[in-house]
């Protein structure tokens, strides 16, 4: 999967990223949207863009924290869909190699993951389910603005 999109709604606490597959070779690859707090979107903003801020904010701890243990992010999952939310599971390589998985929200976890390009995976039947949830003919990103990823 990949981080196609952030939409910025102005008036609303609730924003969406968009998740698309990333495999070349799809004629029409398949996408949903995660919505997501305004901190979080801004976090992931602020990350894409490179931003640094005089002092680490949380996704930042987490990445130094890691780092400071010798351990690596591996990989970001999102391995469910409960009622509507999403579920998302760290991928974190210790130094003797044993593989942890940590569950997270998506959105902390792409924050997270994104400035690193650490792979976003995504379970087939989380595709299945989020794309009956957001049928072809519903935009659920009316009234949102695209936030410039370049």
């Amino acid at each position: 999967m990949e981080l196609s999109r952030i939409l910025i709604h102005e008036r609303k606490p609730e924003q969406l990223i968009e998740l698309r597959e990333a495999d070349p070779n799809l004629q029409s690859p398949r996408a949903f949207p995660i919505v997501i707090g305004i901190v979080e979107a801004a976090a992931i903003g602020r990350r894409l863009e490179g931003i640094d801020l005089p002092r680490p904010m949380t996704h930042d701890l987490l990445a130094n924290t890691i780092e400071g243990l010798g351990a690596t992010l591996e990989a970001i999952t999102i391995i469910d869909l409960i009622d509507g939310a999403f579920i998302a599971q760290l991928s974190i390589a210790r130094p003797d190699g044993h593989l942890v998985h940590i569950d997270a929200r998506p959105s902390d976890a792409i924050a997270l993951g994104i400035a690193t390009n650490v792979p976003i995976f995504a379970e087939e039947s989380v595709i299945e389910q989020a794309c009956v949830m957001t049928p072809p003919d519903d935009d659920p990103t009316d009234g949102f603005k695209e936030h410039d990823r370049q």
